[in-house]
């Protein structure tokens, strides 16, 4: 539709160009001397058709790549645009709209004395405005407590039902709102900033507790009530958002680029999508490596009480966990299964899965 409209306008504008290019042709030295031309009102009419057809035909012709170099343009202009703050848009408008009054009401005195000043005074202009835009972006943080300041003053009584955080916007990935530990890290107060929940993840959610199968349904279940607890009882700023990614179809794609344009951090405990962010340079927040990182640190030599549970991979191994999880292989413990025992560390591996202790028998 946008595509016709400016077809259709450019081919307006070279048909009005043409009566214009005509009419000034007509008018000039050339034509005047030719008294045939000149006297004739229907060759006359007959050139200016010609010019409005031709110069209307040309621009018909010519507008395709026009509307693509001015669509290329527009979505330049707009992943720009998205990718900048929104106080530094706001700021810079008012800015350069101060710069561009007060240079107006200097020079509007001088713009009237000849067309070289009319040209410096849009030259002034356009550099002043430039110039308080970049002052107002730069002192921006200042104004803004400034006027934070005089906010505060006039409504010291207002409260406020959620808290206003200004930390970097976090993206929530379906996993991670599947596995539901975010809630429980949200509520300790350890994450800041705006809490996104893109639309097309809430689909996927939704599409998940649709399906046939149980599991998966008791999964996409159990993530729906887990985003109603964040938005009703998580004193953290949520928002849903709306824009999609047409262009895209794989949903992690769509939330590297989301975390893209808001400048934030992607939530995630899924592996594959961790390395694609690294790879991509968005900043991403893995609960899994946040557990394995709050795990209690066990050095060599060390000893503890544990329960082997079942038998290891290889011979004569047996296996305890410890109360976070952590797996505990002991040489010598598959005859101990179902045994509590005294252990003594030996090693520890950590590995992108989590972390293995490696023990043997106390004597």
């Amino acid at each position: 539709m946008v595509k016709k409209i400016l077809r259709g306008l450019f081919t307006l504008i070279g048909l009005i160009a043409g009566y214009l290019i005509g009419a000034a042709i007509l008018k000039g030295r050339y034509f005047s001397q030719i008294n045939y031309i000149n006297t004739n009102t229907v060759y006359k009419v007959l050139f200016l058709v010609f010019c409005v057809l031709f110069f209307g035909i040309i621009f018909f012709i010519i507008s395709p790549w026009i509307n693509s170099l001015i669509i290329k343009l527009m979505d330049y202009i707009e992943n720009n645009i998205q990718k900048v703050p929104g106080t530094e848009i706001l700021f810079g408008t008012v800015g350069g709209i101060i710069g561009l009054i007060i240079s107006s009401l200097v020079l509007s005195v001088f713009s009237r004395i000849s067309v070289i000043w009319s040209i410096i005074s849009i030259v002034v202009n356009i550099i002043t405005a430039i110039i308080f835009a970049d002052i107002a972006v730069k002192k921006r943080e200042e104004l803004m407590t400034f006027f934070y300041g005089l906010k505060k003053a006039g409504s010291s009584k207002e409260k406020k039902s959620k808290t206003v955080s200004r930390g970097t916007p976090k993206v929530l990935d379906t996993s991670v709102i599947i596995d539901g530990r975010i809630f429980d890290i949200c509520q300790t107060g350890f994450v800041e900033g705006t809490l996104v929940i893109p639309n097309f993840v809430l689909r996927e959610l939704r599409h998940i507790a649709d399906s046939s199968d149980a599991l998966k349904r008791n999964r996409g279940r159990r993530g729906l009530d887990i985003l109603n607890k964040i938005q009703k009882e998580l004193n953290i700023k949520v928002e849903m958002y709306e824009k999609d990614f047409p262009e895209i179809e794989e949903v992690d794609i769509k939330l590297l680029k989301l975390a893209q344009v808001l400048n934030g951090m992607v939530i995630t405990n899924d592996y594959n999508l961790n390395k694609v962010a690294e790879f991509q340079g968005v900043p991403v927040l893995n609960i899994n490596e946040l557990a394995n990182a709050i795990k209690p640190v066990v050095l060599p030599g060390e000893e503890m009480v544990i329960q082997i549970v079942k038998d290891g991979k290889e011979s004569g191994q047996g296996i305890a966990y410890l109360d976070d999880g952590t797996m505990i292989v002991v040489e010598g413990g598959k005859k101990h299964i179902g045994e509590t025992l005294e252990v003594i560390v030996t090693s520890v591996l950590q590995t992108a899965a989590g972390r293995m202790i490696f023990a043997k028998r106390k004597e």
